[in-house]
């Protein structure tokens, strides 16, 4: 019998809702500005990210699977002021204001990277897994997503003895984009690691902002890693993006960096003080008796366009069970030829990543979204993962019905007049009450709680 593992990390993924569509809501995010307007394919995107997540499982991983959402969110429009029944508030919502609605519909909680920030048991002071829901204040059609998200993360991990999800950051001026602005390095996934928390900007900086503005803010980040017990033994660390990363369209961090195990690979302008927080970091994994493994791509080899455009490091880098690690890439990356030259780099190095798999996720990359988008990382020892009962996890039969659900219930073509069609709604409805049911689910969103 091989060991068992001391953790093991599960990748949810988030499953595309029916309404997704291409409104180029996020200010920032260039694949979502240049597709807006476009007609969108719900069934075919879900069906990637399903794809996907087999893929995962057929590697021998633990893979799990967040709802959608209810979209458009009625619940909003109602808090607006719009009245009567859920058609007319539909229907005079459009007419009132077109944008309106295209930020009620939007179907972004599918890239789960910002749904929380999640700390494991070895890192935290009280040795239970901590999830901080993420408030995505820095645009209305995320914020929309927080109250779900949280009933959802307490529905999941409701053994309070090995959990604690905490409310989100609760001031406005505190942006918290989740996940996305967060990696964690460790010698192991079971061993106490250090977790590195980008920031973009300070809720107190005065003085108008030029080029893209940045969405998380380091009070935010302080916020977090203090609900979590990080500093006890200075297991966190906090250093700033570089603001020439974000006005060349990396949104969030996770678009410049990704890390797994020992290994941070990231482009070489993702930080601002490159040199002092590589320091800081190699003094603080020291301390935690590993190295870090910093594979950097200098702009000279991959230039920050390049990189945002491949979204080469909006991978994944997963550990196998028979040993090393894998990258997980979107097809983007393998067709622009220094984002593959690079890769084949690290292949070649004979380090940790000894694989590459490009898959194919178009149409939530042609909303901004690649492979670490869409997955919410959670480390889990074997008590903590069986404290969850199966809810949200997948196994083939689980995906099989999924498929089978969105296939019956999902439109292929979506446009954006079609978001103020009532019978849009029903299908939704119908559609995350039957993937509850699958995923074992209670009554999570707004409609199931009447």
């Amino acid at each position: 019998m091989p060991p068992v593992p001391a953790a093991t990390e599960v990748n949810f993924d988030g499953l595309v809702g029916p309404t997704h569509n291409y409104g180029g809501l996020a200010q920032g995010n260039l694949a979502a500005a240049a597709n807006e307007g476009q007609v969108s394919n719900p069934r075919e995107a879900a069906l990637q990210g399903l794809s996907k997540m087999r893929w995962m499982l057929r590697q021998g991983l633990v893979q799990g699977c967040l709802p959608p959402q209810e979209r458009p969110h009625v619940h909003a429009l109602r808090k607006m002021g719009f009245a009567g029944s859920d058609a007319q508030v539909m229907s005079t919502a459009a007419r009132a204001n077109p944008v309106l609605l295209a930020n009620v519909s939007s179907a972004s909680a599918m890239w789960t990277a910002n749904a929380a920030t999640v700390s494991p048991s070895a890192d935290t002071g009280d040795g239970k897994v901590h999830f901080t829901p993420a408030n995505l204040s820095s645009h209305f059609h995320r914020a929309l997503e927080v109250d779900t998200t949280t009933r959802v993360l307490r529905a999941i991990f409701a053994d309070k003895s090995k959990f604690t999800v905490h409310d989100a950051v609760p001031f406005h001026a505190f942006g918290d984009e989740g996940a996305a602005n967060h990696c964690r390095l460790a010698a192991s996934h079971g061993t106490r690691g250090v977790e590195v928390f980008v920031y973009g900007r300070s809720a107190f900086a005065k003085g108008g902002a030029s080029g893209f503005a940045a969405r998380q803010a380091m009070e935010a980040s302080h916020v977090v890693a203090t609900q979590h017990q990080l500093w006890t033994g200075g297991g966190a660390v906090l250093t700033q993006q570089s603001k020439t990363a974000i006005d060349a369209g990396a949104f969030h961090n996770d678009v410049v960096a990704v890390s797994n195990g020992p290994v941070l690979m990231y482009h070489g302008q993702a930080f601002e003080q490159r040199g002092a927080f590589l320091e800081t970091l190699k003094r603080a994994c020291a301390a935690r008796e590993f190295d870090p493994i910093l594979l950097e791509a200098p702009e000279a080899e991959l230039t920050l366009p390049e990189a945002v455009k491949s979204y080469l490091f909006n991978s994944q880098i997963i550990s196998l069970p028979g040993g090393g690690m894998a990258l997980v890439l979107p097809r983007e990356a393998e067709e622009t030829p220094r984002a593959k030259a690079f890769v084949d780099r690290v292949l070649a190095s004979n380090g940790p990543i000894r694989e590459a798999h490009y898959l194919d996720l178009r149409q939530s990359m042609r909303n901004g979204g690649g492979p670490a988008c869409l997955r919410l990382r959670v480390v889990l020892t074997p008590d903590e993962l069986a404290a969850i009962g199966g809810r949200c996890l997948v196994d083939e039969a689980r995906i099989d019905a999924l498929e089978a659900i969105v296939s019956r219930r999902y439109r292929d073509r979506l446009a954006p007049a079609d978001l103020a069609d009532p019978a849009l709604l029903d299908e939704c409805r119908t559609a995350l009450d039957e993937i509850g049911q699958v995923l074992q689910l209670g009554a999570v969103h707004d409609f199931q709680r009447v």
